[in-house]
């Protein structure tokens, strides 16, 4: 598991998110309260920044995975996958609660992307196995 690892499981990591995200749109934006046009599409959906930092954070995170991984010996597909569920469901999605839970957002937000956390995660473990 090297690099070209860590791209492609945070590039997967990233894929899922759109379609996370595309098929979970509408409630999001509704959850979240971001602004939106005149279509009801988010007014920033345009701009890049959001996209290009998303696209870093999860190839960061597919590289911490990768280490941890190596430390432990995780090498197989189901291990991926299940570490990786792990790693969204105990450490990703609780502070993301946290931080939203102070912040009085909507629990239904919290579950929206604390889901994209936890199953993101997992495909990003697995994914990581494969090389």
């Amino acid at each position: 598991m090297g690099y070209l690892a860590v791209f492609v499981a945070g590039f997967a990591g990233f894929v899922f998110g759109a379609i996370w995200y595309g098929l979970l749109a509408k409630p999001w934006v509704a959850a979240s309260g971001v602004a939106v046009d005149e279509t009801g599409k988010p007014a920033n959906r345009a701009n890049p920044v959001p996209y290009i930092t998303s696209l870093v954070a999860v190839i960061l995170v597919a590289g911490m995975m990768r280490h941890v991984f190596v430390l432990s010996g995780i090498d197989t597909f189901g291990e991926g996958l299940v570490s990786g569920l792990g790693f969204g469901l105990f450490m990703a999605a609780p502070w993301l609660a946290t931080n939203y839970g102070y912040a009085g957002r909507p629990f239904r937000l919290t579950l929206i992307d604390g889901g994209y956390s936890t199953f993101g995660s997992a495909v990003i473990g697995a994914v990581l196995t494969l090389f």
